[in-house]
């Protein structure tokens, strides 16, 4: 695993940190040649999940998002965006390529991994496609947003 997803792990939700590491850990065991898992995106702030809401409404861009702040589970540390990493340098969002030639496409084997640990994949979503995003099955930003937060500022659940 690397720096970036390490830092990005133990800013999420504590309850999930563990589980999202020996996730991460088994994605990397899988993939056997030149692509590594990097979290791209965990917790989000209000703020950064208002810049994103924006992107093509209020700014220049495509939409990215169908999410207001709070209404995202980025918000509350449940859920992760994933990149590979080829060979260490090269971001790849293909969801097709097989670097390490086991006939199953890296993104797919990644995938199989986070729904086996209870993860729902946002390329299952079928009015808002979102590839590279995970969240934990059973939570939602609504239920979410009606707990108290301890004093990190993370809902107590």
């Amino acid at each position: 695993m690397d720096k970036v997803t390490a830092l990005r792990i133990s800013l999420l939700h504590p309850s999930v940190r563990a589980e999202m590491a020996k996730i991460i850990n088994e994605c990397n065991k899988r993939l056997t040649g030149r692509s590594q898992v990097r979290i791209s995106q965990g917790l989000r702030t209000d703020a950064e999940q208002t810049a994103l809401y924006s992107i093509g409404r209020t700014t220049a861009g495509r939409k990215v998002t169908n999410a207001k702040a709070g209404q995202s589970i980025h918000n509350y540390g449940f859920a992760v965006d994933i990149v590979l990493i080829i060979d260490g340098k090269t971001a790849s969002w293909d969801t097709k390529a097989d670097w390490d030639a086991d006939g199953i496409a890296d993104w797919t084997e990644c995938v199989q991994v986070f729904k086996q640990n209870g993860w729902t994949w946002g390329g299952d979503w079928t009015t808002f496609k979102d590839m590279p995003h995970f969240e934990k099955k059973g939570l939602t930003w609504r239920l979410l947003s009606t707990k108290k937060r301890d004093k990190e500022n993370y809902v107590i659940l």
